[in-house]
């Protein structure tokens, strides 16, 4: 029996809607990376970029647990000497919970030029709408 590799060329590609809304951030971008990556598929390569395109939304809906709103950080350096900044995750819940999301994924997907393709085809949102209707995306129930 030979073995299916596939190539990008095939590759039929879905739009999913996701809603984060009282969902723990952590299981959330692991469905998403997953999805994003293309393991949910039974085609799934992993030199190639098989995965579909996630929408996710109420993104400022999304719980972390514990006390990781006070305790825990979103760092990152401006370039220059003593740059490094510090944020709190209840700051940047509060108001930019589309980046916290992002980075989420960001950092569950692969650290090389195929992870950096994988994560442009994820679209985060504040709120309940979107402007992606035209695509017309499925709903993806996580839990």
């Amino acid at each position: 029996m030979k073995t299916y590799m596939a190539n990008s060329q095939t590759v039929e590609r879905k739009w999913y809607v996701v809603d984060a809304a009282g969902v723990p951030l952590g299981r959330l971008a692991s469905r998403v990376a997953a999805i994003l990556r293309g393991k949910n598929k039974p085609t799934y390569t992993p030199n190639v970029d098989t995965g579909d395109f996630v929408i996710v939304i109420n993104s400022d809906k999304a719980l972390l647990t514990g006390k990781k709103l006070e305790n825990k950080f979103y760092r990152y350096h401006t370039g220059y000497i003593g740059g490094l900044k510090e944020i709190s995750y209840g700051k940047i819940m509060s108001e930019k919970s589309d980046l916290a999301v992002y980075e989420a994924v960001k950092g569950m997907l692969p650290k090389n030029s195929l992870g950096r393709q994988m994560i442009k085809k994820l679209r985060v949102f504040k709120g309940a709408e979107h402007n992606h209707q035209a695509q017309k995306p499925e709903v993806l129930k996580l839990f």
